[in-house]
């Protein structure tokens, strides 16, 4: 019998009034994933995590966690999931313990103290912090207690809305460990951001919504397949460039150097530069971010 997906969403659509928030969305999720669930402000994004939690009603489709339907079976969803909100909307005169407790008191999982312990460790934040209220924290320490309480319980599946926003460059780094760790143990990550990079780094697929429709579902891999790469062709005389082949352009020219766009494979460009005083070739590999950005915009249409 095939894993049951640790998360479902089919056909689920959300409308206010005239506006549609989210569009008829398709998307699974397997079990041991991390997926970087992406798009601009207002794409969607948050409507679907909120009809994940049951937070929303969706008007149309239905959601599942792990085989749980969200909305008649909630409370078993629900268990499943260890969750950080963009924002800790939460009262501000507790302390941080008392806000660890509270979160981890309505979670079925029990808390092991050593794991919080260590997760403090790796997040900066000590003791002495979580005696304090959280109208003293800073947006930073917010977030790292934020991240705490998420991964304190050691849920089967995550879902992490912007979950670096606010740390500085060392703990997005212990971020990115904890979430390397976190899915050896088998967990799954649903996770959104607008950090391209960090999601080139540990996503395993894509999920991008534009105007609450999902306009690209692929692998990290494939997508830096698609996109094209920058060539420079360093060469030991000048001379006119030859005719290139298809899915090759010429972006610039310089003395002894040429600077080329190639989308596909190199071989034809190879072959294009054979018998040319060709002395080295730079090829410049492509980003997530280029791929991305075209469809942020729309260009892919």
């Amino acid at each position: 019998m095939p894993d049951v997906a640790a998360v479902s969403i089919r056909g689920i659509t959300k409308q206010y009034g005239k506006l549609r928030a989210v569009n008829n969305l398709n998307l699974e999720v397997a079990p041991g994933e991390i997926l970087g669930f992406l798009g601009l402000n207002g794409a969607g994004k948050t409507t679907t995590i909120r009809i994940l939690l049951d937070l929303l009603r969706p008007t149309a489709g239905k959601a599942f966690v792990f085989g749980h339907d969200c909305q008649s079976e909630g409370l078993q969803a629900r268990s499943d999931i260890g969750y950080l909100p963009g924002e800790m909307g939460i009262y501000s005169d507790l302390t941080g313990r008392e806000v660890l407790d509270l979160l981890a008191g309505l979670n079925r999982q029990p808390v092991d103290s050593k794991r919080r312990c260590d997760l403090q460790d790796r997040l900066g934040l000590p003791d002495s912090d979580l005696r304090r209220t959280l109208r003293e924290y800073s947006t930073g320490m917010k977030r790292k207690l934020g991240l705490i309480q998420a991964f304190q319980a050691d849920a089967r599946l995550l879902i992490l809305d912007e979950p670096t926003e606010g740390l500085d460059p060392l703990m997005q780094e212990a971020f990115c460990a904890l979430l390397a760790e976190t899915k050896r143990r088998g967990a799954t990550v649903f996770m959104s951001s607008h950090v391209l990079s960090e999601v080139d780094r540990v996503c395993d697929r894509i999920a991008l919504l534009r105007k609450g429709e999902l306009v690209l579902l692929r692998t990290v891999e494939e997508i830096r397949g698609v996109a094209s790469r920058r060539v420079r062709v360093y060469l030991a005389a000048d001379v006119p460039p030859p005719e290139l082949p298809p899915g090759v352009q010429m972006v610039e020219t310089l003395p002894h150097t040429w600077t080329l766009q190639v989308e596909g494979f190199l071989g034809p460009l190879l072959e294009t530069l054979r018998g040319l005083p060709v002395k080295d070739i730079e090829v410049v590999e492509a980003r997530l971010e280029d791929v991305v950005m075209r469809y942020y915009r729309g260009d892919n249409q």
